[in-house]
């Protein structure tokens, strides 16, 4: 099974702009100078997806102590961003990647292995970018429930 290329430990984050959950864009330069944690999920509103927002929800205010910033990236429309975003009452920004084509450039989209079988989806990862626009920290395949947990487990 060939999956997509992976993102390292010091490799450049791959830039993107994409439109949010408000109906406005966000680029990854706009937190230029900053550690953003970047998320890829699945589907909003889905079991899994709506345990690991809520986790991330949950525990901001630990990212936040240690000067993260939370993004999270999945292919649904901004309409349904939004609803997630309000049902949930998450506290960060949810941008659509309709096209796939930021997920692909993460190597968040691709080949995996779903109930035994080989399909074409978004692989839930998570990376952390540094202040000066490298990857910190990159996991691929990563469980929705304790996921968080695990996250801030690396980052102390």
């Amino acid at each position: 099974m060939t999956g997509p290329s992976r993102l390292a430990v010091g490799d450049a984050a791959p830039a993107f702009t994409l439109p949010n959950d408000s109906g406005s864009e966000t680029s990854l330069s706009d937190f230029a100078g900053e550690r953003v944690l970047v998320y890829f999920y699945p589907r909003a509103n889905t079991p899994g997806c709506t345990k690991e927002a809520c986790d991330f929800r949950d525990n901001l205010g630990e990212l936040e102590n240690l000067n993260i910033r939370v993004v999270g990236i999945s292919p649904d429309k901004v309409d349904k961003l939004a609803d997630f975003r309000a049902d949930h009452d998450l506290n960060f920004p949810l941008l659509s990647d309709e096209s796939k084509e930021v997920m692909t450039a993460w190597g968040a989209f691709g080949e995996k292995k779903n109930y035994g079988r080989i399909v074409q989806g978004v692989i839930r990862s998570t990376f952390l970018v540094e202040p000066d626009g490298t990857i910190g920290l990159a996991l691929y395949n990563v469980r929705a429930t304790g996921h968080v947990a695990r996250v801030l487990r690396d980052l102390n």
